[in-house]
């Protein structure tokens, strides 16, 4: 068996095993990594040799952890990244290159189509309707979009939402609330099998899905880092937050929002941003939380989104695709059946 493992911001890490009476066997980890002393690589082999073939990732990290050389020093990977790379292997999970990758452009539509699409679009990778997909939002209209389980009165001033013109929406992952007003932010959705990160762990998902996106910021002078489960952040403050929804089908939507040239005033008028939400991200005001791409890099937000699909298409080799006919009705018929509904929004008053 074999797997490999791009740790996000580090180096790629690779097992070649066996399965032997139900045990690991015959375990060989490589990679571009950097790791001294020299025969800690022996340890780290021998402790996962002989582990049951059921082993979670945890256990396999934790067996590796125990055997290093005292003073032993990992550059790049993890005890953590071989546990997610073993059961990659184990699992025999997919890399990027394994699919016929799309990216789509569905235009200037509505907030409830953007997430009405997301459903849609993520249903029909489980089924096994179309491939994996990339999709950047664009829109006319501004709006907040809140997580699958907040409360809108707790999180939205719906007074001060109408009065600067937001619509108010409830998306199907959860996470925190995003105020996307017109232009002033990036949005993608991806839509993938589960196959693809096989073997991680939910928070190790999130940073695998989005390390083609630092590595477009890294390239455009940013010092992008994941922070957390979900954040996408540099020195000079957060730029954006990830959330995910897997169906039941097997697939995985996941999509980002990253602040272009957020209006951090406007935010805390229309968000209601606690104290206590803010205590641990190390700032007293919100306004000063969130830092636009745009104050980073002086670059128009078309000129990012380029840089961004060039980093995703050399890593996939995507091609362009389109949106069918039938996924624009079913995710109109959605938009206007469950996320227009007060229902939908207000199922968590």
């Amino acid at each position: 068996m074999h797997g490999e493992y791009k740790v996000p911001g580090g180096k790629l890490v690779v097992v070649d095993l066996d399965i032997v009476d139900d045990r690991l066997s015959n375990v060989r980890i490589a990679g571009d990594f950097f790791l001294e002393p020299d025969d800690a690589l022996d340890a780290i082999n021998a402790a996962i040799e002989g582990l049951p073939a059921e082993s979670d990732s945890s256990r396999i990290a934790a067996a590796v952890r125990a055997a290093l050389p005292e003073g032993a020093t990992l550059l790049g990977f993890s005890p953590e990244a071989v546990g997610v790379v073993v059961r990659r292997a184990l699992t025999n999970a997919a890399d990027w290159r394994d699919f016929d990758w799309e990216i789509v452009d569905s235009g200037a539509i509505s907030p409830r189509m953007h997430l009405a699409l997301d459903e849609v679009l993520t249903a029909e990778v489980g089924e096994g309707h179309r491939g994996p997909t990339l999709r950047i939002w664009e829109w006319n209209e501004s709006a907040v979009v809140i997580g699958s389980f907040q409360s809108v009165k707790n999180e939205v001033d719906l007074e001060n939402a109408e009065r600067y013109g937001f619509d108010v929406v409830r998306r199907i992952s959860g996470g925190g609330a995003m105020m996307m007003g017109s232009g002033n932010v990036i949005t993608y959705s991806l839509y993938v099998p589960a196959e693809l990160v096989q073997g991680m762990t939910f928070a190790d998902s999130y940073a695998f899905l989005d390390e083609w996106v630092l590595q477009a910021l890294q390239s455009l002078g940013i010092d992008a880092t994941y922070q957390g489960l979900n954040d996408i952040t540099s020195p000079a403050g957060k730029i954006g937050g990830a959330a995910q929804k897997r169906l039941g089908s097997g697939a995985v939507l996941h999509h980002v929002t990253m602040s272009y040239d957020i209006d951090g005033e406007l935010m805390t008028k229309v968000l209601r941003i606690g104290r206590e939400k803010m205590s641990d991200k190390g700032t007293k005001s919100a306004a000063k939380r969130v830092d636009p791409l745009k104050s980073q890099t002086g670059l128009s937000r078309a000129e990012i989104i380029e840089r961004m699909l060039q980093s995703f298409r050399s890593l996939t080799g995507a091609r362009e695709g389109h949106i069918t006919e039938a996924e624009f009705a079913a995710a109109e018929q959605l938009a206007e059946s469950k996320f227009a509904s007060d229902a939908w929004l207000h199922r968590v008053p």
